[in-house]
């Protein structure tokens, strides 16, 4: 788990498995977006702020790998990391352990739109910089 700069601890609620009692493969998409919004929170408010500032982030891929299960009641950290900032695009790489263990990893690609119209817009150069300093 290295290069990874950032974390955010979620427990595995029972709605989030499935009927073998495993953490259903959706669930680590909603795990990815709470960590990417975590991350972003801590820029001027993330992606409250970057609404306010009329920018929207659609997310356009999202990749994810199982390696070992999660169940009920696991305490998981998800560490992200931010790259490939490049006009109006950015990716978020994942990694999901279980104390240690390699539960997961994924990415997800995003582009910055303006909000109402959805034309693509810069990544805004504040944020740009914000990430480009967190990640150095």
């Amino acid at each position: 788990m290295t290069d990874f700069k950032f974390a955010n601890e979620v427990t595995v609620r029972f709605a989030e498995t499935d009927a073998q009692g495993i953490a259903h493969h959706a669930a680590y998409l909603v795990w990815f977006e709470t960590t990417r919004i975590e991350y972003l929170r801590r820029f001027r408010g993330g992606y409250l702020t970057l609404r306010e500032e009329g920018v929207d982030a659609l997310t356009l891929e999202v990749y994810a790998r199982y390696v070992s299960a999660a169940r009920f009641d696991d305490r998981l950290t998800i560490r992200a990391r931010c790259s490939d900032v490049r006009g109006a695009r950015f990716r978020f790489d994942y990694a999901v352990e279980r104390g240690g263990e390699p539960i997961a990893e994924g990415w997800t690609t995003h582009a910055c739109v303006s909000v109402g119209d959805h034309g693509p817009t810069r990544v805004p150069g504040w944020l740009a910089e914000a990430i480009a300093e967190a990640e150095a």
